[in-house]
């Protein structure tokens, strides 16, 4: 990976349009990674002499909260390797990879994150039965984000 500084430029860019708080590449022995911190605006008040927080203008884009996860602890997570689009098939209208209901074993493809316009296919690094999708088709995912639930 050759760190030129339109490239990196670019990486920024990105990670600020999107609303990303942190993007890392790693290639060979080569890595960059960008971080975004919080920004907090204090104010005065002109009758009280007290600083105001007040939240970032364009606040960082969250984990999706779909309906609460099933809180048994039995069940093992399939988890987001990276940032980026979250797709269920290979193409729109296509079979899903994964969904509830079906099981999955150790290597297979579950489903499709795009990043940066390269479909990235994640595979399963568990085997059970998937008991839940946390992502819906197309939503942007974190790093470390819960993609699915499954029981072992």
């Amino acid at each position: 990976m050759k760190m030129e500084l339109d490239y990196i430029e670019k990486l920024v860019k990105l990670v600020s349009d999107n609303g990303l708080t942190e993007l890392s590449l790693e290639e060979d022995d080569k890595a960059i990674i960008i971080k975004k911190e919080k920004e907090i605006v204090t104010t005065t008040a002109t009758v009280a002499a007290q600083p105001i927080a007040v939240a970032p203008a364009a606040p960082a884009a969250k984990p999706a909260e779909s309906a609460p996860a099933k809180e048994d602890s039995n069940l093992l997570k399939i988890t987001s390797p990276m940032v980026g689009t979250f797709y269920r098939a290979a193409s729109p209208g296509a079979v899903p990879f994964a969904d509830a209901g079906k099981t999955v074993s150790v290597g297979q493809t579950v489903c499709i994150i795009e990043a940066m316009k390269l479909m990235n296919e994640i595979e399963s690094e568990v085997s059970g039965k998937i008991v839940e999708v946390c992502v819906q088709d197309g939503e942007p995912v974190e790093y470390g984000q819960v993609l699915m639930l499954v029981e072992p």
